[in-house]
């Protein structure tokens, strides 16, 4: 008998609770509006790392198309992947008014990473390492997902104290910038552990950035402080 096919690295209860977000997804006023906040930032750290204009660029669990748009814009040719069909709907509606092109696809990192290996110049999965049953996998997929001497980005959360009390009982519970029952503190990922699985990928750090964001004033910066939310640069080992 021939194997059983790998079951896909999602969370259906994840899938489905992002679907229930997906009209709220472009309002920057709601719960949503922490994502708008530190969006800028994150466009600027991937801009500032490699070349956008006319690049091709993967945007893994793109949601709605909040950075999607916003790495288009910049000049990439992008392609979004996400396996919640309300977020795509929402995000292909959102292209009638913003004039852009961006190609949405309803699939994983890994199978589009199978079916189109080393077929991008970067990858970029924000906000998604601590959303899947197994991160280490989607890692690999992103890398698979480059050329040599492309880029990969992600954005996570750190396990630590201060993560679970800003990011949860804060953001979450207090100050509802975020909807609740987003984030379970114990898949946020450590720095170090996301280095082991970028190496293992064969992926080279390049840089580890945190990401300070208050608020109460909506403002979002850089910073070398990784206990809370963090940015990665990895480079895909090889010659272009």
């Amino acid at each position: 008998m021939p194997p059983e096919p790998a079951a896909e690295n999602l969370d259906a209860a994840e899938v489905a609770a992002f679907d229930a977000r997906a009209a709220r997804w472009w309002s920057p006023r709601g719960d949503m509006r922490g994502l708008h906040d530190i969006n800028p930032a994150r466009v600027n750290y991937v801009r500032a790392r490699t070349r956008l204009p006319g690049a091709r660029v993967v945007d893994v669990g793109c949601g709605a198309g909040l950075l999607s748009e916003s790495l288009a814009t910049a000049g990439a040719r992008v392609t979004g992947i996400d396996m919640s069909p309300a977020m795509l709907e929402a995000a292909r509606r959102h292209l009638g008014s913003s004039g852009l092109e961006i190609d949405y696809r309803p699939t994983t990192a890994e199978t589009l990473a199978d079916r189109a290996p080393a077929a991008f110049d970067a990858a970029v999965c924000m906000e998604l390492l601590e959303h899947v049953p197994d991160p280490e996998s989607l890692v690999s997929a992103c890398a698979r997902l480059v050329r040599p001497g492309g880029d990969v980005f992600f954005a996570t959360l750190n396990r630590t104290l201060a993560a679970r009390v800003l990011a949860i009982w804060a953001a979450e519970r207090l100050l509802g910038i975020v909807p609740g029952h987003t984030h379970d503190w114990r898949r946020f990922i450590r720095p170090e552990e996301l280095c082991e699985m970028a190496a293992k990928a064969g992926l080279s750090r390049m840089d580890i950035s945190g990401l300070h964001y208050v608020p109460y004033i909506r403002w979002c910066r850089l910073t070398r402080d990784t206990r809370i939310n963090y940015l990665g640069h990895f480079r895909k080992l090889g010659k272009k």
